[in-house]
């Protein structure tokens, strides 16, 4: 039994037995065995044969058509974004005899894909619709169709295509484009691979039959035949060395649309021998490719790395001054106005101010009690430096003294005390850093800078190294040492100005003055720099402490701010004359307190602490002298229950020790690169200082040990290194070097303890007497090497007799100076072999 359905006048007949089939296996989907998730059915599998039994070829997907009998491809009748859903419910692909119904009903839905095709037909031709087989992944139908034998099928696409260009149809997801309808020249393949469409069609040059030959068609050609189905963007033929076979081509279409009906109507047409197939003809075998985009900007970039790569970098640097760079000036102003520190808050201060009497240590009221007689004592210099700060004039102002001497004290807690905005620099932490990237976290942490990727150099100098290995240009991703803290301190200045004007307002009477005009005019405005332990170990630092410099004479010239440099030694002059050649630094040089002083200021802490027994302070006080963290160390032992005397001793053995360690053991010369001074320089200096509190600079320039020194023979950068070190202090007269002193009072002392310990000082002595033996040896090497050149002469010339006479007198004082030397050394060697 056969079940019929009529379509038009003709009549296409499905068996029975195919439909309950299909009924068993829709049955069979629904058993509770399946997965949870969706999956595509057994009887939703998209088989195109499943839907046209009749008119399909049941081994490869192509539709039959009988004489007479020809196929429209309908396009834009769904839309492409559907094309790869699997949809659990029954696709029209699926239910070509519902849609046939639904065809052959005059009452339809505007929107139905259906009647779209039958809108799409003329009433008034001679045809006759037999299937009508959906394509949802192409998003159009084929649409198999009988006519008259004397109409042509080319006369039913051109009417077709009139009606629609007269009275298009536009489908609610494609307002731009209207349905358009092409007559199929080949044979269709409806495959249900996941194969979606693409604006490029890659067509292969198949024979028609297996065995035979097939020709490669030209661009020509191609452009011909496939122009008609929309703008051809691009053909691009296979490249004439390839081997690969079939040989092909690819057609880019700009729309995606356009490659779709081309594939539709031209996959597997035979190319005749007219058309340029051949003398057997030529098939297309027609695939969607996809289109690969052309990377522009990224060749032009790889193919132009000397223009593209510094581009880039400035690329990347300006979006990090626009991003980073506010960030970092907020934390610099809040690291210099401490606006967010704990003790800026108002409610912090008033419980301290509450608690003051409950939370008060004795031992702050003792080191405050010595504070006080000391500023009381230097209040001269306080009120100086804080007039200084007043001034309209550039202010460069440098406290020199040695450590201990209360430096910092003396700026921060006295003549700063109640300033805003002061920024405080210490060049020790930042010239102990080891590496780059330690040295610039330093720095920015200093001036409050962040965020720091200090991390990120060491990367970009990798990557600087490798771009310049392949393409050997220099990429500039890394930054030196000098940029990166040039970045710091130019950001640290910006910073600085917003904050002088940050109290300037509208309604002054100068608020129209220049920034310039108004910062010279309110000297009171600008923030303070304090810069200390500048020029701290300056040796092998010298691009921080110029980089510093110049950063502070920028500051002063322009009225930024006011800077303050604490400096250890005078050394300094050398690095701030070279950025402020032409100005006068105003100095303040800080030396030990006087001895009544250092008295007032050790009694004042002992009687705030209890401690009443100030019998034998005057003499521990002539021996420790005015140094500030001396008299600090003698206070804090007596308050732990030593006598005065007993707090000396273990201060000078201390300072002996140290002295010992660093500058009378072997190594500590110039030698290895770290001093500029040599040992038996060092205990020359001790030795003399034991008996004499003042030497005279010059005459221990003249001395043989540090005028014809063999491992330190600049005698000058000796005494500056050991100045530098605080062995000694050298002091000046009318700007030039006069007399040596010890380093600090106790050194005196400890210089004396030293001196008396005869075993140290026959050890010395033995080295230092060894040394001048081979300085007036080498002296005698050279007279005699020159008396030999005078005695090879042929003829003695009369004025040669006075120098002969020269040279045997410096010879003869030379041996007697080694004569008494080696009597010395025996003394010596004698003490040292029998003293412990």
């Amino acid at each position: 039994m056969l079940a019929t359905r009529q379509v038009g006048f003709e009549f296409r007949c499905l068996p029975l037995s195919s439909w309950r089939a299909q009924a068993a296996l829709n049955r069979g989907c629904c058993t509770p065995r399946l997965p949870a998730r969706w999956t595509p059915p057994i009887h939703v599998t998209r088989r195109a044969w499943n839907s046209t039994v009749a008119t399909i070829d049941q081994k490869n997907g192509h539709i039959e058509t009988a004489p007479n009998e020809s196929i429209l491809w309908v396009d834009n009748l769904f839309p492409l974004q559907i094309g790869g859903l699997h949809l659990p419910w029954r696709s029209p692909e699926n239910d070509v005899q519902g849609l046939m119904k639904r065809f052959e009903k005059s009452s339809f839905g505007v929107m139905d894909p259906v009647n779209i095709v039958k809108r799409a037909l003329p009433s008034d031709m001679p045809l006759k619709v037999t299937e009508i087989l959906p394509r949802v992944k192409d998003g159009g139908a084929f649409v198999k169709f009988v006519h008259p034998a004397e109409v042509t099928p080319k006369d039913i696409e051109g009417k077709v295509s009139k009606l629609l260009a007269e009275k298009p149809i536009k489908r609610f997801f494609s307002p731009f484009r209207g349905v358009q309808v092409g007559l199929v020249k080949g044979v269709p393949w409806l495959e249900d691979l996941q194969r979606f469409p693409k604006g490029r069609l890659r067509i292969d040059f198949v024979p028609k039959n297996p065995g035979e030959e097939a020709v490669e068609l030209s661009q020509e050609t191609l452009y011909g035949m496939f122009r008609r189905y929309g703008s051809i963007s691009e053909i691009v033929s296979q490249p004439w060395d390839s081997k690969i076979i079939p040989k092909y081509a690819y057609v880019d279409f700009f729309f995606v649309r356009d490659a779709i009906m081309a594939r539709n109507c031209l996959h597997g047409f035979v190319v005749s021998e007219e058309l340029g197939g051949g003398k057997l003809g030529t098939k297309f075998r027609i695939s969607y490719e996809r289109r690969t985009k052309p990377h522009r900007i990224w060749e032009w970039i790889t193919n132009h790395p000397r223009i593209a790569i510094p581009v880039i970098v400035a690329l990347l640097t300006g979006l990090t001054v626009v991003i980073f760079d506010p960030i970092r000036s907020f934390f610099v102003k809040a690291n210099v106005s401490r606006k967010y520190h704990l003790s800026s808050n108002r409610v912090y201060r008033w419980l301290r101010q509450q608690t003051s009497d409950i939370f008060a240590f004795r031992r702050g009221g003792a080191e405050q009690a010595g504070l006080n007689a000391v500023w009381s004592h230097r209040k001269d210099i306080i009120e100086q430096i804080q007039a200084w700060l007043m001034e309209t004039t550039e202010t460069f102002i440098v406290i020199q003294g040695p450590r201990g001497s209360g430096k910092k004290e003396l700026i921060l807690e006295q003549a700063l005390k109640d300033r805003q905005n002061v920024l405080v620099i210490d060049c020790k932490k930042i010239v102990e850093a080891r590496g780059e990237s330690a040295i610039i976290k330093n720095m920015a942490s200093e001036v409050g800078y962040r965020p720091i990727f200090s991390w990120a150099n060491s990367m970009s100098s990798m990557v600087d190294l490798a771009i310049q290995s392949t393409t050997g240009v220099k990429a500039g991703f890394s930054e030196t040492l000098d940029s990166q803290l040039q970045k710091i301190l130019q950001t640290a200045a910006g910073a600085l100005q917003t904050l002088d004007l940050e109290s300037r307002s509208k309604s002054d009477l100068d608020a129209s003055l220049p920034i310039d005009a108004y910062l010279d005019a309110h000297p009171e405005k600008r923030a303070v720099v304090v810069i200390d332990n500048f020029v701290y170990r300056s040796e092998d630092n010298n691009l921080i402490y110029d980089k510093i410099a110049d950063w502070a004479a920028a500051l002063v010239q322009s009225d930024v701010a006011h800077v303050i440099f604490l400096a250890n030694d005078s050394s300094y002059t050398k690095v701030l004359s070279k950025s402020l050649p032409d100005r006068v630094f105003r100095h303040v040089a800080l030396g030990d307190l006087s001895p009544d002083v250092a008295k007032c200021d050790t009694t004042e802490k002992q009687r705030a602490t209890d401690v009443h027994d100030l019998t034998e302070l005057d003499d521990c006080i002539g021996t420790l002298g005015g140094r500030l963290t001396d008299l600090e160390y003698l206070a804090r032992r007596i308050k732990v229950g030593q006598s005065p005397k007993q707090a000396v001793a273990e201060i000078t053995e201390q300072a002996a020790s140290e002295i010992l360690k660093m500058f009378l053991l072997p190594g500590k010369a110039s030698g290895n690169g770290d001093h500029k001074w040599s040992m038996e320089q060092a205990w020359y200096l001790v030795n003399l200082l034991s008996k004499d509190d003042t030497l005279r600079y010059n005459e221990v320039l003249l001395s043989d040990t540090f005028g014809s020194s063999l491992t330190a023979p600049d005698g000058e950068s000796a005494l500056e290194g050991l100045t530098n070190a605080e062995l000694i202090t050298v002091r000046f007269s009318a700007g030039r070097p006069c007399s040596i002193v010890a380093g600090k009072p106790v050194y005196q002392a400890a210089f004396r303890q030293l001196a008396a310990d005869k075993v140290l000082s026959a050890k010395m002595e033995l080295a230092r007497m060894k040394e001048l033996v081979k300085i007036e040896g080498g002296n005698i090497d050279k007279a005699e090497k020159e008396l030999v050149l005078l005695g090879s002469l042929p003829n003695q010339p009369w004025g040669a007799r006075d120098r002969v006479q020269y040279l045997l007198g410096k010879i003869n004082g030379a041996q007697n100076k080694i004569g008494g030397y080696e009597q010395e050394m025996g003394k010596l060697k004698k003490v040292i072999s029998t003293q412990y």
